[in-house]
């Protein structure tokens, strides 16, 4: 089970090396990251975005930049259809988003007819290092869908699992958190909870382990889950935290960062290709964690796709 990101890097160094596009190339966290990412021999990489910028914050910062591998676009729509066609196209195997507004990134890559779709749900899942559970938790989704339905749910779950299993986590534990650990009609997100609860003992997510409704502590502390009373396979050991909407993982992920100074990866599952899709706020290194959680889901057979039984709604 890989438990930190300086072990995701070195399970990637005998990897082929791979191609990221990067759409709105022109900020220094983003160049940082690829240069690192290239002097790593992780990836190489395709600049889309507005040349000159890219050229001067290269300069400025001391950036060793390839002038042969930037494609100038200084529009950031253009710059995000480019890049998304670069990897439609098979010329990189990794899409990343650069300095540009999520809604416009994620447009271009839900283009219905020039985009990356695979007919799957996808969803955003952000990989959180953690010094106090001294292993990895991953959040979803906290990027991509804003209130998912029940049955967008069950795709969100089955994407997270699918980035835990590539972390050699063969069994993840999946927590549907919510603000407390009863179902309340009052609160649509408790009844989800408890329904996809049932659905997993019934085994129609293939004996998968999920439970809920849980509340943050309980799902990952197991002193708060026994002295709340609460039991059950998940309760203080979840390695997957299911948010009931894009707010709640937002906010959880930024207060990792910002309040603990802790370090992440965000990338999106189920897309033709793994996106790399962070904050434009978010340092060099989460981007770097990210580029590398894309290579190495890139270097997964797609046959580790887990599929559920027969799912009534």
């Amino acid at each position: 089970m890989i438990t930190k990101f300086e072990e995701v890097f070195d399970k990637i160094k005998s990897h082929p090396k791979k191609q990221i596009a990067v759409a709105v190339a022109h900020d220094s966290t983003v160049l940082e990251a690829v240069t690192k990412a290239d002097a790593l021999n992780i990836t190489d990489y395709i600049l889309v975005g507005d040349e000159q910028k890219i050229l001067d914050i290269s300069k400025n910062e001391g950036f060793e930049i390839n002038e042969n591998k930037i494609y100038n676009e200084p529009n950031n729509i253009k710059a995000v259809k480019k890049a998304v066609q670069l990897v439609k196209s098979n010329r990189a195997d990794i899409l990343m988003k650069g300095f540009v507004n999520t809604d416009d990134f994620l447009r271009g890559v839900l283009d219905r007819d020039n985009g990356l779709r695979t007919g799957k749900v996808m969803s955003h899942v952000y990989v959180l290092e953690s010094s106090a559970l001294r292993r990895l938790l991953f959040i979803t989704d906290g990027s991509m869908n804003i209130y998912p339905d029940l049955e967008t749910k069950c795709s969100i779950i089955l994407n997270s699992i699918y980035l835990a299993n590539i972390f050699e986590i063969e069994e993840p534990k999946v927590a549907i958190t919510t603000a407390i650990e009863l179902a309340n009609p009052k609160m649509p997100s408790t009844i989800d909870a408890a329904v996809l609860a049932k659905m997993s003992q019934r085994g129609q997510f293939s004996g998968k382990i999920i439970d809920g409704p849980l509340a943050l502590d309980n799902a990952i502390s197991p002193w708060a889950a026994e002295h709340k009373g609460i039991g059950g396979p998940v309760a203080g050991k979840a390695d997957i935290i299911v948010v009931p909407s894009i707010e709640a993982g937002n906010i959880l992920c930024k207060a990792h960062v910002y309040l603990t100074g802790g370090n992440l990866a965000g990338v999106v599952i189920g897309a033709a290709a793994p996106i790399v899709l962070t904050s434009r706020a978010d340092t060099s290194q989460s981007k770097l964690n990210s580029i590398a959680t894309a290579v190495l889901t890139a270097n997964m057979e797609r046959s580790l796709s887990i599929k559920f039984g027969n799912v009534h709604y």
